[in-house]
């Protein structure tokens, strides 16, 4: 079902952004100088379409970089929760050991009286 309903979003937006770049493949000059806008400082020239397509781009990765940020403390409590987990892990198995009745070696111990092999 979630399938069907992101072609049924996703289709016309694709479509929309490509008949927008389509449309618009002019140049257009892209002024990083407040300034100056005669003689900018710092411009680039390039597609209308390839400046969205930039923006796009730039806007998932800042929000790529908020989401990793923001989830920090999780990945923190996630870590602590691993190591405190092997701990206790390590502590259980050691009183499992601890706990263990002793093994029976049958090979240093006197046969008992009235058991002797045939």
């Amino acid at each position: 079902m979630r399938r069907i309903i992101n072609w049924i979003i996703g289709a016309p937006v694709a479509l929309v952004i490509i008949g927008f770049a389509i449309a618009n493949r002019q140049w257009q000059r892209v002024s990083f100088d407040p300034f100056s806008q005669q003689n900018p400082f710092a411009s680039i020239t390039m597609p209308l379409w390839a400046l969205l397509f930039c923006g796009i781009f730039l806007g998932i990765l800042a929000g790529w970089a908020g989401c990793w940020i923001a989830q920090g403390k999780h990945r923190k409590a996630a870590r602590e929760a691993r190591s405190d987990l092997d701990r206790v892990s390590r502590e259980v198995a050691g009183l499992k050991q601890a706990a263990a009745p002793p093994a029976y070696e049958t090979r240093n111990l006197p046969m008992p009286l009235g058991t002797e092999p045939f």
